[in-house]
């Protein structure tokens, strides 16, 4: 059965069986030649090493949000079902921007001088990878020799953010009117666009002298332009009009620069003008999640190729209305793939007629006609993972250098497709052209010379542009297992030695330092993240190479190359890495704290037992008691009273803070001096095996419970010195509560066998501790009145509901805010003492009423009492007294702060219940 080529279209090479429009049969390959690129083993020459050529570094972890939650839901606190829902919100499809930015595009550009044998290396350079930079590659005794300065040449602009994209346009046929025209002046030889984030710069690349070998290139700054708003999405140069380039933004916007205006300009650093393009999106409102990839140029000046992630559109400006039409959509892929995960990925002209595009998605790549809108020439399934670049060539540029012209045909009728992924180091050759046919003398075969349709020519070849790697299935699955062994916040290329850009030199720069071959090949320059540029050749082959053998035997791990910054002095100094070990917390977490202190505490101790009993100093242990009894606790305690503890608070302290002092008061000294010590005891620790000076808060002079909360930061930096010493006053806590708990309980009987701790937790200890705080503030408050603790609404602990009521102030007050009213938060787990009741209900005393301030004489800081709902206290440090000028300040803002109580009604109900009952 005949079928037409738009049905044969339709059948995409690798994909399906005997495709239609695929040339492979063994009477082609005589006909076609060699399509297969391999490199030529013991050719990599290296061209230079700098670390200004490294990209630049980033932090870690390298893990997105969704992804951080769902590698980290195992073994943690996270739920996965917790985790799962919110990855559901977020989405699953996060790429890593942030790293992968850099890996998107080609950070090489090339570009030949006119009329000389050298040839120019663009890239960006700089410790962020704010600057362009260059070498030049000349031709000398059949050889590539690099020339610098030393290091690499540099634009003296810096744009102060990171390069994302540079693009090379050359100016033809425009050596001869300069050299001719005048004498020592500078040439143009093209033009250079560098795209950051928000801003492109433009730059004129000159010469001296056009055709001398001897002058430097010069880059010369022309201007820039910044989008405040939108960052830049592509941006592309004209290949009608040299000096004309257009900017596509993520929201679609098109812009036309022209830079014959600003090149006819004396001072040349300023802001390039454009226009915007008025282009009607009809379907902008239902965009979603869909993103504009790139903008090209078609064979007008005026009508251009704009690509979104589920469309690709045709724009004509050439008349007073812009015209609008799609040239393809996701929905023409739908026989071979689910559309719904399918996205466009890049997109590149094809060929020098301006018809044709390359148009890559997730799997396939098509070769489309911008005269056949929604069907496309040709098309292959790639294989090739998050293909964003895409290069095409003619085939006699990868075929130079021949020997005879025995494919002289095919190679010039040829293309080349190289689809490929910077970040995931993968690159496919896809070869095309007309039917062979076209060779035949017959009449009817010469009508098929005018016939437009292409074939694939050979199924798609895997093109290795780096020479390090193997490609034989052992060395694959040892790079996979060495994959896999990485944790999931370190990427593999950080670890690998991957390909950051590339260029084909030019055929006529290859003859002059390599010979003929028989089927022909090319020279690549390659740009590896490890620093350097290297030189390989590659040759036309008939097979894919099987194995390589100097790589072969040296992939035994993966070396670190993406994590040094490219700083020019190496880094001086040894590195060291210190090791928390996290036994404990782990145990505590897990519930079993006790029974790892129970095996510890059966080793024999390492210290000798002087040094244990030496810290257990006698004064160490009066000022202990001395603290204590200020706080109504006497040494002969047995177990101090909540009511005790109550007397303690000060400021609005939630049922758990309540209980946290409770079990700190209810430890012996002798178990309190294991938390707290001096500076000359804590003053240097061995931490792998280095001694560090470690730092606590000191505890204070006036009467608090521990763990002391009211304490005054530290005022030393990092490490005590000869000249500011250690003060010699009591620090801590040094050792957490869960620890000395459970210390406490293997003291009290615990000490035969482990059974006998098995039970005890820290965390049952902590929730009966809180249940003993609220029985007690509802005994407190049913002493009066009979109510109970609610913690739904606020009560009082001395709440008094009968009408002849007390006249004393009530010493204590609860309240619950209602950001923390039960039914805004839910709880799955019952039993858990973390529970908003807890937390939420807070405890403190009431203020005091006074006489009133309206005197002229001084008043001290019980001034702030009758404005105050809570029970204030101040240091002694911190007494003084107020005249006449802070009294008549105090009146304005008593004033503005009673106006502000009476418009807040629930500020308002919170002070009704600090006040004194009358």
């Amino acid at each position: 059965m005949e079928l037409s080529e738009e049905w044969k279209s339709l059948f995409p090479i690798s994909a399906v069986f005997k495709s239609p429009l695929l040339l492979s049969s063994p009477s082609i390959k005589p006909i076609l030649g060699p399509l297969v690129f391999n490199p030529i083993p013991n050719t990599i020459s290296s061209l230079s090493f700098s670390s200004s050529l490294l990209p630049p570094s980033h932090p870690f972890p390298q893990l997105s949000f969704p992804q951080f939650l769902l590698t980290s839901s195992f073994d943690s606190f996270l739920p996965p079902s917790t985790s799962s829902s919110i990855v559901s919100v977020f989405g699953t499809n996060h790429h890593q921007t942030n790293v992968t930015s850099n890996f998107l595009n080609n950070r090489l550009e090339l570009l030949r001088c006119p009329g000389t044998n050298n040839l120019i290396i663009f890239f960006p350079t700089g410790e962020n990878s704010d600057q362009i930079g260059f070498l030049l590659l000349q031709v000398k005794d059949s050889c590539f020799n690099v020339r610098d300065n030393g290091d690499v040449f540099m634009a003296s602009f810096n744009l102060k953010h990171q390069i994302l994209r540079i693009s090379v346009n050359p100016v033809l046929d425009s050596g001869s009117e300069f050299s001719t025209s005048r004498e020592n002046s500078f040439g143009t030889i093209g033009y250079l666009f560098a795209c950051t984030l928000y801003s492109i710069h433009w730059y004129v690349i000159k010469v001296k002298e056009i055709g001398s070998d001897t002058e430097v290139p010069s880059l010369t700054y022309v201007g820039s332009k910044v989008f405040k708003t939108c960052c830049i999405v592509h941006a592309c140069w004209s290949p009608h009009l040299p000096e004309e380039s257009i900017i596509l933004l993520e929201n679609g916007a098109l812009f036309l620069f022209d830079m014959e205006s600003a090149l006819k300009t004396d001072g040349l650093n300023g802001n390039c003008k454009g226009s915007r393009l008025k282009v009607s999106w009809e379907d902008s409102s239902h965009f979603g999640d869909h993103k504009w990839l790139s903008c090209e140029f078609s064979w007008h000046p005026r009508i251009f190729i704009v690509a979104r992630s589920d469309a690709v559109f045709i724009v004509d400006f050439r008349y007073d209305q812009c015209n609008v039409n799609c040239l393809a959509k996701i929905e023409m892929l739908h026989m071979y793939t689910s559309i719904g995960n399918e996205r466009f990925q890049a997109v590149k002209k094809a060929g020098p007629d301006g018809f044709h595009f390359a148009l890559a998605s997730d799997s396939l790549l098509l070769l489309c006609d911008v005269r056949k809108p929604l069907t496309p020439v040709l098309q292959w399934a790639h294989g090739v993972s998050n293909p964003r670049h895409i290069d095409v060539f003619r085939l006699s540029d990868l075929r130079s250098n021949l020997q005879d012209d025995i494919y002289k045909w095919a190679s010039d009728s040829g293309f080349c497709i190289i689809v490929g992924s910077f970040w995931n180091c993968e690159f496919n050759l896809f070869c095309y052209g007309p039917s062979s046919q076209a060779l035949n003398g017959s009449t009817v075969n010469r009508a098929t010379k005018f016939d437009k349709s292409y074939y694939a020519w050979g199924y798609p070849s895997n093109l290795l542009l780096s020479g390090h790697v193997c490609p034989c299935g052992s060395c694959l699955v040892k790079e996979e297992f060495l994959k896999d062994d990485l944790p999931a916040w370190i990427d593999w290329q950080r670890k690998k030695e991957v390909i950051l850009g590339f260029g084909i030199i030019n055929k006529d720069l290859s003859s002059l330092v390599s010979k003929p071959d028989e089927f022909g090949g090319f020279m690549l320059v390659r740009l590896l993240s490890s620093g350097k540029l290297e030189l390989q050749r590659y040759s036309a082959s008939w097979e894919s190479i099987k194995l390589i053998e100097e790589p072969h035997e040296k992939l035994s791990q993966f070396e670190d190359y993406l994590m040094f910054p490219p700083f020019d002095e190496e880094y001086k100094f040894q590195k060291t890495y210190h090791y928390l070990d996290l036994g404990y917390l782990n145990s505590y977490l897990n519930g079993n704290l006790d029974e790892i202190i129970v095996s510890k505490m059966k080793l024999p101790l390492t210290g000798s037992g002087s040094v244990v009993k030496e810290s257990f100093s006698l004064e160490f242990h009066e000022i202990l008691c001395e603290k204590l009894n200020l706080c109504g606790l006497s040494r002969s305690r047995s177990s101090p009273t909540v009511t005790v503890v109550f007397r303690d608070i000060n400021l609005p302290s939630s049922i758990h803070e309540v209980a946290l002092r409770r079990l700190w008061a209810d430890l012996p000294v002798d178990f309190l001096q294991m938390a707290f010590s001096n500076y000359s005891e804590v003053l240097e620790v061995l931490v792998a095996r280095n001694r560090m000076s470690l730092e606590f808060l000191a505890v204070p002079d006036h009467p608090q419970l521990p763990p002391f909360f009211l304490r005054n930061p530290s005022l030393r930096s990092n490490k005590w010195s000869q000249k500011v010493k250690p003060p010699d006053l009591l620090v801590g806590p040094v050792l957490p509560l869960p620890i000395l708990l459970a210390l406490h309980e293997f003291h009290n009987g615990c000490q035969s066998t482990e059974e006998q701790s098995a039970g005890f937790t820290a965390e049952a200890e902590l929730r009966r501790c809180c249940d003993e705080v609220k029985q007690v503030a509802r005994e407190v408050a049913n002493s009066d009145s009979g109510s109970e603790l609610h913690k739904d609404h606020v009560i009082s602990l001395d709440d008094d509901r009968e009408e002849n009521v007390s006249q004393t102030a009530k010493p204590f007050f609860l309240h619950h805010p209602s950001a923390f009213h039960t039914g805004a938060i839910s709880h799955t787990d019952e039993q858990s003492a973390y529970k908003d009741e807890v937390f939420g209900t807070l405890i403190s005393k009431v203020s005091e009423e006074h006489a009133s301030v309206d005197t002229t004489e001084t008043i001290g800081l019980e001034f702030f009492d009758s404005v105050c709902p809570i029970k204030l206290s101040f240091d002694d440090t911190f007494a003084m007294n107020f005249e006449m000028k802070e009294l008549k300040a105090y009146k304005l803002l008593k004033k503005q702060f009673s106006k502000w109580q009476g418009d807040f009604d629930l500020y308002g109900q919170f002070v009704s219940m600090t006040k004194p009952v009358t």
